[in-house]
Protein backbone atom coordinates (compact mmCIF):
# COMPACT_ATOMS: atom_id res chain seq x y z
CA UNK A 1 0.00 0.00 0.00
CA UNK A 2 0.99 3.62 -0.36
CA UNK A 3 2.55 5.65 2.40
CA UNK A 4 2.96 9.25 3.49
CA UNK A 5 6.36 10.90 3.62
CA UNK A 6 7.10 13.84 5.92
CA UNK A 7 8.86 16.69 4.08
CA UNK A 8 9.03 19.04 7.03
CA UNK A 9 6.49 21.67 5.95
CA UNK A 10 4.18 19.30 4.09
CA UNK A 11 3.41 15.65 3.45
CA UNK A 12 3.70 13.89 0.11
CA UNK A 13 2.17 10.59 -0.99
CA UNK A 14 4.38 7.78 -2.27
CA UNK A 15 3.25 4.57 -3.97
CA UNK A 16 4.81 1.52 -5.58
CA UNK A 17 4.83 1.45 -9.39
CA UNK A 18 7.03 -1.64 -9.90
CA UNK A 19 9.56 -3.63 -7.84
CA UNK A 20 12.09 -1.09 -6.60
CA UNK A 21 10.32 1.80 -8.32
CA UNK A 22 8.14 4.34 -6.52
CA UNK A 23 6.12 7.31 -7.64
CA UNK A 24 4.98 10.53 -6.00
CA UNK A 25 1.39 11.76 -6.11
CA UNK A 26 1.34 14.65 -8.60
CA UNK A 27 -1.15 16.83 -10.45
CA UNK A 28 -1.86 16.80 -14.20
CA UNK A 29 1.13 19.05 -14.84
CA UNK A 30 3.49 16.63 -13.05
CA UNK A 31 3.94 18.87 -10.00
CA UNK A 32 4.17 17.15 -6.61
CA UNK A 33 1.02 17.68 -4.54
CA UNK A 34 1.79 19.03 -1.07
CA UNK A 35 -0.67 17.64 1.49
CA UNK A 36 -1.34 19.31 4.81
CA UNK A 37 -1.85 16.08 6.75
CA UNK A 38 -0.38 12.60 6.79
CA UNK A 39 -3.86 11.09 6.41
CA UNK A 40 -4.56 12.98 3.14
CA UNK A 41 -1.18 11.98 1.69
CA UNK A 42 -1.73 8.31 2.62
CA UNK A 43 -5.20 8.21 1.07
CA UNK A 44 -3.97 9.76 -2.19
CA UNK A 45 -1.01 7.34 -2.35
CA UNK A 46 -3.31 4.34 -1.77
CA UNK A 47 -5.59 5.54 -4.58
CA UNK A 48 -2.67 5.81 -7.03
CA UNK A 49 -1.32 2.38 -6.10
CA UNK A 50 -4.79 0.89 -6.61
CA UNK A 51 -4.73 2.32 -10.15
CA UNK A 52 -1.33 0.70 -10.73
CA UNK A 53 -2.66 -2.70 -9.66
CA UNK A 54 -5.78 -2.30 -11.82
CA UNK A 55 -3.71 -1.29 -14.87
CA UNK A 56 -5.39 2.12 -15.02
CA UNK A 57 -2.46 4.21 -13.78
CA UNK A 58 -0.98 6.91 -16.01
CA UNK A 59 2.39 8.49 -15.45
CA UNK A 60 1.80 12.16 -14.51
CA UNK A 61 5.11 13.08 -16.13
CA UNK A 62 4.04 11.66 -19.50
CA UNK A 63 2.11 14.79 -20.42
CA UNK A 64 5.21 16.94 -19.89
CA UNK A 65 6.52 16.15 -23.38
CA UNK A 66 6.28 19.31 -25.45
CA UNK A 67 3.79 19.63 -28.27
CA UNK A 68 6.66 20.26 -30.71
CA UNK A 69 8.44 17.04 -29.74
CA UNK A 70 5.29 14.96 -29.87
CA UNK A 71 4.16 16.54 -33.18
CA UNK A 72 7.50 15.62 -34.78
CA UNK A 73 7.13 12.01 -33.63
CA UNK A 74 3.50 11.96 -34.71
CA UNK A 75 4.25 13.30 -38.20
CA UNK A 76 7.11 10.84 -38.73
CA UNK A 77 4.79 7.95 -37.86
CA UNK A 78 2.20 8.85 -40.49
CA UNK A 79 2.08 6.92 -43.77
CA UNK A 80 -0.40 8.81 -45.94
CA UNK A 81 -0.64 10.23 -49.45
CA UNK A 82 2.03 12.82 -50.23
CA UNK A 83 -0.65 15.49 -50.61
CA UNK A 84 -2.02 14.77 -47.13
CA UNK A 85 1.46 14.71 -45.58
CA UNK A 86 2.19 18.04 -47.23
CA UNK A 87 -0.96 19.58 -45.81
CA UNK A 88 -0.28 18.28 -42.29
CA UNK A 89 3.25 19.63 -42.45
CA UNK A 90 2.05 23.05 -43.54
CA UNK A 91 -0.58 23.17 -40.81
CA UNK A 92 1.96 22.24 -38.15
CA UNK A 93 4.81 24.46 -39.28
CA UNK A 94 2.86 27.58 -40.17
CA UNK A 95 -0.01 27.63 -37.66
CA UNK A 96 0.33 25.17 -34.77
CA UNK A 97 4.01 25.07 -33.81
CA UNK A 98 4.38 28.87 -33.56
CA UNK A 99 1.70 28.79 -30.84
CA UNK A 100 2.16 25.47 -29.05
CA UNK A 101 5.67 24.19 -29.86
CA UNK A 102 7.21 24.74 -26.41
CA UNK A 103 4.06 23.99 -24.41
CA UNK A 104 3.79 20.65 -22.64
CA UNK A 105 0.86 18.55 -23.77
CA UNK A 106 -0.64 18.55 -20.29
CA UNK A 107 -0.52 22.35 -20.07
CA UNK A 108 -2.62 22.96 -23.19
CA UNK A 109 -6.15 23.79 -22.07
CA UNK A 110 -9.38 24.26 -24.01
CA UNK A 111 -9.20 28.00 -23.34
CA UNK A 112 -5.73 28.10 -24.94
CA UNK A 113 -7.02 26.42 -28.08
CA UNK A 114 -10.05 28.72 -28.25
CA UNK A 115 -7.83 31.80 -27.82
CA UNK A 116 -5.52 30.59 -30.59
CA UNK A 117 -8.50 29.97 -32.89
CA UNK A 118 -9.87 33.44 -32.26
CA UNK A 119 -6.49 35.00 -33.05
CA UNK A 120 -6.17 33.02 -36.28
CA UNK A 121 -9.67 33.95 -37.44
CA UNK A 122 -8.67 37.61 -37.26
CA UNK A 123 -6.08 36.91 -39.97
CA UNK A 124 -7.38 34.00 -42.01
CA UNK A 125 -10.60 32.59 -43.43
CA UNK A 126 -12.76 30.73 -40.92
CA UNK A 127 -12.79 27.63 -43.14
CA UNK A 128 -8.98 27.51 -43.10
CA UNK A 129 -8.81 27.91 -39.32
CA UNK A 130 -11.34 25.10 -38.96
CA UNK A 131 -9.06 22.83 -41.00
CA UNK A 132 -6.02 23.69 -38.85
CA UNK A 133 -7.98 23.06 -35.66
CA UNK A 134 -8.95 19.71 -37.11
CA UNK A 135 -5.27 18.82 -37.50
CA UNK A 136 -4.59 19.96 -33.92
CA UNK A 137 -7.48 17.78 -32.72
CA UNK A 138 -6.07 14.81 -34.63
CA UNK A 139 -2.62 15.18 -33.07
CA UNK A 140 -3.95 15.61 -29.54
CA UNK A 141 -6.42 12.74 -29.95
CA UNK A 142 -3.50 10.45 -30.71
CA UNK A 143 -1.78 11.83 -27.60
CA UNK A 144 -4.88 10.75 -25.63
CA UNK A 145 -4.66 7.27 -27.17
CA UNK A 146 -0.97 7.16 -26.20
CA UNK A 147 -2.08 7.97 -22.63
CA UNK A 148 0.01 11.14 -22.51
CA UNK A 149 -3.03 13.28 -21.67
CA UNK A 150 -6.44 12.33 -20.34
CA UNK A 151 -8.62 14.54 -22.55
CA UNK A 152 -8.39 16.37 -25.88
CA UNK A 153 -8.50 20.15 -25.35
CA UNK A 154 -9.17 20.76 -29.07
CA UNK A 155 -12.52 18.95 -28.95
CA UNK A 156 -15.42 21.26 -29.77
CA UNK A 157 -18.21 21.12 -27.18
CA UNK A 158 -21.64 20.85 -28.74
CA UNK A 159 -24.30 23.40 -27.98
CA UNK A 160 -21.79 25.98 -26.75
CA UNK A 161 -20.98 29.38 -28.19
CA UNK A 162 -22.90 31.87 -30.28
CA UNK A 163 -25.77 30.67 -32.37
CA UNK A 164 -26.51 34.01 -33.96
CA UNK A 165 -23.82 35.53 -36.11
CA UNK A 166 -22.48 32.30 -37.59
CA UNK A 167 -23.15 33.79 -41.01
CA UNK A 168 -19.92 35.72 -40.55
CA UNK A 169 -18.10 32.48 -41.39
CA UNK A 170 -20.01 31.94 -44.62
CA UNK A 171 -17.97 32.06 -47.79
CA UNK A 172 -19.25 33.71 -50.95
CA UNK A 173 -21.72 31.76 -53.05
CA UNK A 174 -19.99 29.69 -55.72
CA UNK A 175 -20.20 31.39 -59.11
CA UNK A 176 -21.40 29.31 -62.04
CA UNK A 177 -21.93 30.16 -65.69
CA UNK A 178 -23.91 28.93 -68.70
CA UNK A 179 -22.83 27.11 -71.91
CA UNK A 180 -22.04 30.37 -73.72
CA UNK A 181 -20.01 31.47 -70.70
CA UNK A 182 -17.98 28.24 -70.88
CA UNK A 183 -17.34 28.79 -74.59
CA UNK A 184 -16.33 32.45 -74.26
CA UNK A 185 -14.13 31.74 -71.22
CA UNK A 186 -12.37 28.94 -73.11
CA UNK A 187 -11.80 31.24 -76.09
CA UNK A 188 -10.29 34.01 -73.98
CA UNK A 189 -8.08 31.56 -72.04
CA UNK A 190 -6.70 30.31 -75.36
CA UNK A 191 -6.07 33.90 -76.51
CA UNK A 192 -4.16 34.64 -73.31
CA UNK A 193 -2.00 31.52 -73.68
CA UNK A 194 -1.57 31.84 -77.43
CA UNK A 195 -2.53 28.23 -78.16
CA UNK A 196 -5.57 25.91 -78.42
CA UNK A 197 -4.81 23.75 -75.37
CA UNK A 198 -6.61 25.99 -72.88
CA UNK A 199 -9.72 26.10 -75.08
CA UNK A 200 -9.96 22.30 -75.14
CA UNK A 201 -9.23 21.99 -71.42
CA UNK A 202 -11.79 24.58 -70.27
CA UNK A 203 -14.49 23.08 -72.48
CA UNK A 204 -13.61 19.60 -71.17
CA UNK A 205 -13.90 20.78 -67.57
CA UNK A 206 -17.21 22.55 -68.22
CA UNK A 207 -18.80 19.54 -69.93
CA UNK A 208 -17.45 16.71 -67.78
CA UNK A 209 -17.14 18.27 -64.31
CA UNK A 210 -13.69 16.72 -63.84
CA UNK A 211 -11.54 17.92 -60.94
CA UNK A 212 -8.50 20.07 -61.71
CA UNK A 213 -5.99 17.34 -60.84
CA UNK A 214 -7.89 14.90 -63.08
CA UNK A 215 -7.67 17.32 -66.02
CA UNK A 216 -3.94 17.86 -65.52
CA UNK A 217 -3.42 14.11 -65.07
CA UNK A 218 -5.57 13.02 -68.04
CA UNK A 219 -3.50 10.59 -70.12
CA UNK A 220 -4.13 10.08 -73.82
CA UNK A 221 -4.50 6.32 -73.29
CA UNK A 222 -7.73 6.94 -71.36
CA UNK A 223 -9.54 8.71 -74.20
CA UNK A 224 -12.25 6.39 -75.53
CA UNK A 225 -14.44 6.51 -78.62
CA UNK A 226 -17.44 7.89 -76.70
CA UNK A 227 -16.04 8.54 -73.22
CA UNK A 228 -12.94 9.10 -71.12
CA UNK A 229 -11.68 7.11 -68.18
CA UNK A 230 -10.58 8.77 -64.93
CA UNK A 231 -7.83 6.57 -63.49
CA UNK A 232 -5.27 9.04 -62.14
CA UNK A 233 -4.75 12.62 -61.10
CA UNK A 234 -1.64 14.77 -60.79
CA UNK A 235 -1.34 16.50 -57.41
CA UNK A 236 1.00 19.49 -57.26
CA UNK A 237 3.16 19.39 -54.13
CA UNK A 238 4.76 22.39 -52.42
CA UNK A 239 8.11 21.14 -53.68
CA UNK A 240 6.96 21.91 -57.22
CA UNK A 241 6.79 18.24 -58.14
CA UNK A 242 3.66 16.45 -59.33
CA UNK A 243 2.55 13.25 -57.65
CA UNK A 244 0.68 10.76 -59.84
CA UNK A 245 -1.97 9.37 -57.51
CA UNK A 246 -5.50 7.89 -57.63
CA UNK A 247 -8.40 10.33 -58.02
CA UNK A 248 -9.90 11.81 -54.86
CA UNK A 249 -11.74 9.23 -52.71
CA UNK A 250 -10.79 6.54 -55.26
CA UNK A 251 -13.43 7.96 -57.61
CA UNK A 252 -12.36 5.89 -60.64
CA UNK A 253 -15.02 6.28 -63.31
CA UNK A 254 -15.91 6.42 -66.97
CA UNK A 255 -17.45 9.70 -68.13
CA UNK A 256 -19.70 9.49 -71.19
CA UNK A 257 -18.93 12.16 -73.78
CA UNK A 258 -20.92 13.54 -76.73
CA UNK A 259 -19.50 12.90 -80.19
CA UNK A 260 -18.49 16.54 -80.66
CA UNK A 261 -16.40 16.45 -77.46
CA UNK A 262 -14.54 13.23 -78.34
CA UNK A 263 -13.81 14.74 -81.76
CA UNK A 264 -12.38 17.78 -80.00
CA UNK A 265 -10.07 15.52 -77.94
CA UNK A 266 -8.96 13.43 -80.91
CA UNK A 267 -8.26 16.55 -82.96
CA UNK A 268 -6.25 18.05 -80.11
CA UNK A 269 -4.10 14.92 -79.80
CA UNK A 270 -3.53 14.87 -83.58
CA UNK A 271 -2.45 18.53 -83.60
CA UNK A 272 -0.22 18.53 -80.54
CA UNK A 273 1.33 15.05 -80.84
CA UNK A 274 1.99 14.86 -77.07
CA UNK A 275 5.13 13.09 -75.89
CA UNK A 276 5.78 11.32 -72.55
CA UNK A 277 6.69 13.76 -69.79
CA UNK A 278 10.11 13.57 -68.17
CA UNK A 279 8.71 13.44 -64.62
CA UNK A 280 6.46 10.36 -64.95
CA UNK A 281 7.07 8.92 -68.41
CA UNK A 282 3.37 9.02 -69.31
CA UNK A 283 1.73 10.84 -72.21
CA UNK A 284 -0.75 13.48 -71.05
CA UNK A 285 -3.44 15.32 -72.97
CA UNK A 286 -2.27 18.73 -71.82
CA UNK A 287 1.10 20.29 -71.08
CA UNK A 288 2.20 23.46 -69.30
CA UNK A 289 3.31 26.66 -70.99
CA UNK A 290 7.08 26.36 -70.96
CA UNK A 291 9.82 28.51 -69.47
CA UNK A 292 9.53 31.96 -67.96
CA UNK A 293 9.21 34.80 -70.46
CA UNK A 294 11.78 36.78 -68.45
CA UNK A 295 14.51 34.20 -68.88
CA UNK A 296 15.59 34.65 -65.25
CA UNK A 297 17.95 32.18 -63.61
CA UNK A 298 19.03 31.41 -60.07
CA UNK A 299 17.61 29.70 -57.00
CA UNK A 300 13.85 29.70 -56.57
CA UNK A 301 11.62 29.52 -53.50
CA UNK A 302 11.01 25.86 -54.23
CA UNK A 303 14.78 25.19 -54.16
CA UNK A 304 15.04 26.81 -50.72
CA UNK A 305 12.05 24.77 -49.50
CA UNK A 306 13.58 21.52 -50.73
CA UNK A 307 16.94 22.19 -49.08
CA UNK A 308 15.39 23.25 -45.76
CA UNK A 309 12.86 20.41 -45.79
CA UNK A 310 9.86 22.71 -45.42
CA UNK A 311 6.95 23.89 -47.56
CA UNK A 312 7.16 26.88 -49.92
CA UNK A 313 4.54 28.56 -47.73
CA UNK A 314 6.91 28.33 -44.76
CA UNK A 315 9.72 29.92 -46.80
CA UNK A 316 7.34 32.73 -47.77
CA UNK A 317 6.45 33.28 -44.10
CA UNK A 318 10.13 33.41 -43.13
CA UNK A 319 10.67 36.09 -45.77
CA UNK A 320 7.55 38.12 -45.03
CA UNK A 321 6.29 37.25 -41.52
CA UNK A 322 9.14 35.56 -39.64
CA UNK A 323 7.44 36.01 -36.26
CA UNK A 324 4.84 33.31 -37.09
CA UNK A 325 7.48 30.64 -37.79
CA UNK A 326 9.21 28.62 -35.07
CA UNK A 327 12.82 29.68 -34.39
CA UNK A 328 14.33 26.31 -35.34
CA UNK A 329 12.47 26.34 -38.66
CA UNK A 330 13.52 29.94 -39.35
CA UNK A 331 17.15 28.97 -38.80
CA UNK A 332 16.92 26.07 -41.29
CA UNK A 333 15.34 28.29 -43.95
CA UNK A 334 17.90 31.10 -43.43
CA UNK A 335 20.72 28.57 -43.75
CA UNK A 336 19.24 27.28 -47.03
CA UNK A 337 18.84 30.85 -48.35
CA UNK A 338 22.49 31.63 -47.62
CA UNK A 339 23.74 28.34 -49.05
CA UNK A 340 21.84 28.75 -52.32
CA UNK A 341 22.40 32.48 -52.69
CA UNK A 342 18.66 33.00 -53.06
CA UNK A 343 17.44 36.54 -53.82
CA UNK A 344 13.86 37.66 -54.21
CA UNK A 345 12.70 37.96 -57.80
CA UNK A 346 15.78 36.16 -59.07
CA UNK A 347 14.22 32.86 -60.02
CA UNK A 348 12.54 31.63 -63.17
CA UNK A 349 9.62 29.24 -63.24
CA UNK A 350 10.35 25.62 -64.10
CA UNK A 351 10.04 24.19 -67.56
CA UNK A 352 6.36 23.33 -67.39
CA UNK A 353 5.62 19.70 -68.15
CA UNK A 354 2.20 20.38 -66.62
CA UNK A 355 0.03 23.33 -65.71
CA UNK A 356 0.64 24.95 -62.34
CA UNK A 357 -2.65 25.40 -60.51
CA UNK A 358 -1.86 28.96 -59.41
CA UNK A 359 -0.41 30.00 -62.77
CA UNK A 360 -3.39 28.70 -64.72
CA UNK A 361 -6.00 30.20 -62.41
CA UNK A 362 -4.19 33.52 -61.87
CA UNK A 363 -2.89 34.38 -65.33
CA UNK A 364 -5.24 32.54 -67.68
CA UNK A 365 -8.60 31.63 -66.19
CA UNK A 366 -9.29 34.61 -63.89
CA UNK A 367 -8.37 37.25 -66.53
CA UNK A 368 -10.46 35.34 -69.06
CA UNK A 369 -13.66 35.31 -66.99
CA UNK A 370 -13.26 38.70 -65.28
CA UNK A 371 -11.42 40.73 -67.91
CA UNK A 372 -8.85 41.78 -65.29
CA UNK A 373 -5.35 40.72 -64.37
CA UNK A 374 -5.13 40.24 -60.59
CA UNK A 375 -3.08 42.40 -58.26
CA UNK A 376 0.49 41.18 -58.20
CA UNK A 377 3.24 43.30 -56.68
CA UNK A 378 4.49 45.69 -57.89
CA UNK A 379 1.47 46.06 -60.19
CA UNK A 380 -2.10 46.72 -59.14
CA UNK A 381 -5.09 44.89 -60.63
CA UNK A 382 -5.63 46.11 -64.18
CA UNK A 383 -7.86 45.40 -67.21
CA UNK A 384 -6.57 42.99 -69.83
CA UNK A 385 -5.43 45.28 -72.67
CA UNK A 386 -6.57 44.00 -76.07
CA UNK A 387 -6.61 44.99 -79.71
CA UNK A 388 -10.26 45.07 -80.72
CA UNK A 389 -9.65 43.51 -84.12
CA UNK A 390 -10.04 40.59 -84.61
CA UNK A 391 -13.00 40.09 -82.27
CA UNK A 392 -13.17 39.30 -79.34
CA UNK A 393 -9.81 41.06 -78.99
CA UNK A 394 -6.24 39.81 -78.85
CA UNK A 395 -4.30 40.55 -75.63
CA UNK A 396 -1.49 43.08 -75.98
CA UNK A 397 1.76 42.17 -74.24
CA UNK A 398 5.05 43.82 -73.42
CA UNK A 399 6.16 47.32 -72.47
CA UNK A 400 3.47 49.96 -72.90
CA UNK A 401 0.74 47.38 -73.51
CA UNK A 402 -1.96 49.55 -71.92
CA UNK A 403 -1.09 52.49 -74.17
CA UNK A 404 -1.06 50.36 -77.33
CA UNK A 405 -4.39 48.68 -76.58
CA UNK A 406 -7.64 50.10 -77.84
CA UNK A 407 -10.08 48.03 -75.81
CA UNK A 408 -10.52 45.66 -72.86
CA UNK A 409 -12.76 42.71 -72.06
CA UNK A 410 -16.03 42.91 -70.20
CA UNK A 411 -16.55 40.31 -67.45
CA UNK A 412 -18.15 36.99 -68.39
CA UNK A 413 -18.65 35.63 -64.87
CA UNK A 414 -16.66 37.61 -62.32
CA UNK A 415 -15.63 35.36 -59.44
CA UNK A 416 -15.83 32.13 -61.46
CA UNK A 417 -12.99 29.71 -60.66
CA UNK A 418 -11.83 26.55 -62.45
CA UNK A 419 -13.60 24.53 -59.73
CA UNK A 420 -16.69 26.62 -60.43
CA UNK A 421 -16.95 24.82 -63.77
CA UNK A 422 -17.48 21.59 -61.82
CA UNK A 423 -20.36 23.30 -60.00
CA UNK A 424 -21.57 24.56 -63.38
CA UNK A 425 -21.70 21.05 -64.82
CA UNK A 426 -23.70 19.79 -61.83
CA UNK A 427 -26.07 22.76 -62.14
CA UNK A 428 -26.65 22.16 -65.85
CA UNK A 429 -27.42 18.47 -65.18
CA UNK A 430 -29.90 19.50 -62.48
CA UNK A 431 -31.60 21.62 -65.13
CA UNK A 432 -31.87 18.59 -67.42
CA UNK A 433 -33.53 16.61 -64.57
CA UNK A 434 -30.65 14.14 -64.78
CA UNK A 435 -31.09 11.26 -62.30
CA UNK A 436 -28.93 11.74 -59.17
CA UNK A 437 -27.26 8.36 -59.74
CA UNK A 438 -25.91 9.46 -63.11
CA UNK A 439 -24.80 12.86 -61.75
CA UNK A 440 -22.89 11.17 -58.95
CA UNK A 441 -21.25 8.81 -61.43
CA UNK A 442 -19.98 11.67 -63.61
CA UNK A 443 -18.71 13.75 -60.70
CA UNK A 444 -17.15 10.86 -58.79
CA UNK A 445 -19.45 11.13 -55.77
CA UNK A 446 -20.83 8.23 -53.72
CA UNK A 447 -24.39 8.12 -52.40
CA UNK A 448 -24.44 5.64 -49.54
CA UNK A 449 -28.17 5.95 -48.91
CA UNK A 450 -30.77 3.26 -49.59
CA UNK A 451 -32.01 5.29 -52.57
CA UNK A 452 -28.47 5.29 -53.95
CA UNK A 453 -28.20 1.51 -53.68
CA UNK A 454 -31.53 0.80 -55.31
CA UNK A 455 -31.26 3.20 -58.27
CA UNK A 456 -29.30 2.33 -61.41
CA UNK A 457 -28.16 4.10 -64.57
CA UNK A 458 -29.72 2.99 -67.85
CA UNK A 459 -28.60 3.43 -71.44
CA UNK A 460 -31.57 5.73 -72.05
CA UNK A 461 -30.49 8.02 -69.18
CA UNK A 462 -27.01 8.33 -70.66
CA UNK A 463 -28.32 9.05 -74.16
CA UNK A 464 -30.71 11.70 -72.86
CA UNK A 465 -27.94 13.51 -70.98
CA UNK A 466 -25.57 13.45 -73.97
CA UNK A 467 -28.32 14.80 -76.21
CA UNK A 468 -28.98 17.67 -73.78
CA UNK A 469 -25.26 18.53 -73.56
CA UNK A 470 -25.01 18.49 -77.35
CA UNK A 471 -28.02 20.78 -77.73
CA UNK A 472 -26.52 23.28 -75.29
CA UNK A 473 -23.15 23.18 -77.05
CA UNK A 474 -24.72 23.81 -80.44
CA UNK A 475 -26.79 26.66 -79.01
CA UNK A 476 -23.62 28.21 -77.57
CA UNK A 477 -21.89 27.94 -80.95
CA UNK A 478 -24.89 29.58 -82.62
CA UNK A 479 -24.79 32.44 -80.10
CA UNK A 480 -21.06 32.86 -80.72
CA UNK A 481 -21.61 32.92 -84.50
CA UNK A 482 -24.17 35.69 -83.99
CA UNK A 483 -21.49 37.75 -82.22
CA UNK A 484 -18.80 37.23 -84.87
CA UNK A 485 -18.38 34.72 -87.68
CA UNK A 486 -14.75 33.90 -86.89
CA UNK A 487 -12.29 33.55 -84.01
CA UNK A 488 -8.53 34.10 -83.61
CA UNK A 489 -8.46 30.71 -81.82
CA UNK A 490 -7.88 28.18 -84.59
CA UNK A 491 -9.81 25.27 -83.11
CA UNK A 492 -12.85 27.44 -82.33
CA UNK A 493 -12.69 29.10 -85.75
CA UNK A 494 -12.94 25.66 -87.37
CA UNK A 495 -15.92 24.80 -85.15
CA UNK A 496 -17.70 28.04 -86.09
CA UNK A 497 -17.19 27.41 -89.81
CA UNK A 498 -18.47 23.86 -89.42
CA UNK A 499 -21.51 25.09 -87.51
CA UNK A 500 -22.37 27.68 -90.16
CA UNK A 501 -22.25 25.02 -92.87
CA UNK A 502 -24.36 22.54 -90.93
CA UNK A 503 -27.91 21.98 -92.28
CA UNK A 504 -30.64 23.55 -90.15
Amino acid sequence: MGFAEDRGTYWRGRYKIAPGKYGTVADDQGNTIRFRTKREAKQAADAEEAKVRAGAWKDPAAGQITFGEYASRWYAAQDLAASTMQNYRRHLEEHLLPEFEDRSLASIQRTDVDAWEKKEKALYAASSVKTWRGTLHLVLEDAVDDELISANPATKRRGRGKRAGRSRDRGPEKVVTDPLGILLSAERAALLSGRDDEFVAVVTKGYTGMRWGEIVGLETQFIRRAALRVEWQLYELDSGEFERCPPKDDSYRTIDAPTWLTRLWIGHIARTQPKPCSCHGYTYMFRGQGVSRTGETGAKVVDVARRAGVSTGTVSNVLNRPDVVAEATRARVREAIDALGFTRGGGAVDQAEHWRRNGFATWLFTPAVSGWYPKKAPQEARPVPVLADPWPGVPVRGRGAQARADSCWMPIARGLTPHGLRHTHKTRMEGFRTPPKLMDERLGHIDGSVQGRYSHVTREMRAELLAALTAEWEAALDARVAMCLSSPVAVLNALLLERMRAPR
